[in-house]
């Protein structure tokens, strides 16, 4: 076990926590949007930023999703340092993606009302946290989606843009956003909850144990529906 200090709380944390399991741990709150326990770090919003003191190094900003927690360190999650450079990037999150539920209620929590940045194009909502991508591959194990392209052209899609043949539809995508950009819609599988697994191509879910038609069987899976419904 290791002891650190989080907003002048002694704190005591498991060895190779990071800071941010260790605030949570504690009711300490640290605000982030590509975060999930399930999943590996990626420290992509950056909003989990806080302030890291020990002896070696004096006071920096790092990562809290990722940076390991360390015995004797001081951790600082709103000095002014931390919230100027949160702001910055709440205003540079609302001039992206302006209309997105999470990103407006963490600009209110921040005091921020408008972004100082033009946004580059129409508003979206897809922050690029990355979590639909990472919980597919290493949740799903499918890898369905990643993240392609760089800059202001880094997008979500199924790899060189064509459409995946190894989706199985369990949405788990959509699950963990957390803004809404990817629908149960978007995705485009249903489900299969029928006792027909041997009559279609159809894969378990790998997290629930549910099975899901692949793609090459949903039109075949549509016309029978179709069938079915009473004239």
């Amino acid at each position: 076990m290791i002891t650190l200090t989080i907003d002048d709380q002694k704190v005591v944390a498991e060895e190779g926590m990071t800071i941010l399991e260790a605030a949570r741990e504690h009711g300490i709150y640290i605000p982030t949007l590509c975060y999930h326990e399930a999943l590996k770090p990626y420290g992509a919003c950056r909003l989990c930023i806080v302030e890291f003191a020990d002896e070696r190094r004096g006071a920096r900003l790092v990562s809290s999703c990722s940076f390991p927690a360390q015995d004797g360190a001081v951790i600082r999650t709103n000095s002014p340092l931390v919230l100027e450079a949160r702001r910055m990037i709440i205003e540079l999150l609302l001039a992206d993606c302006p209309d997105v539920k999470a990103v407006r209620e963490l600009a209110d929590e921040l005091g921020v009302e408008k972004s100082q940045f033009e946004p580059e194009g129409e508003g979206n909502d897809c922050i690029l946290c990355g979590l639909c991508v990472r919980a597919c591959q290493e949740i799903v194990g499918v890898s369905a989606i990643s993240l392609i392209n760089r800059g202001i052209e880094k997008k979500v899609k199924p790899p060189f843009e064509i459409a995946s043949s190894v989706c199985i539809g369990c949405g788990t995508c959509v699950f963990v956003c957390p803004t809404g950009a990817i629908t149960l819609e978007d995705i485009g599988r249903p489900r299969l909850a029928h006792e027909w697994h041997s009559e279609f191509q159809a894969r378990p879910c790998r997290v629930c144990g549910d099975h899901y038609l692949v793609p090459e069987s949903v039109s075949d899976y549509q016309e029978l529906l179709a069938e079915e419904e009473p004239s």
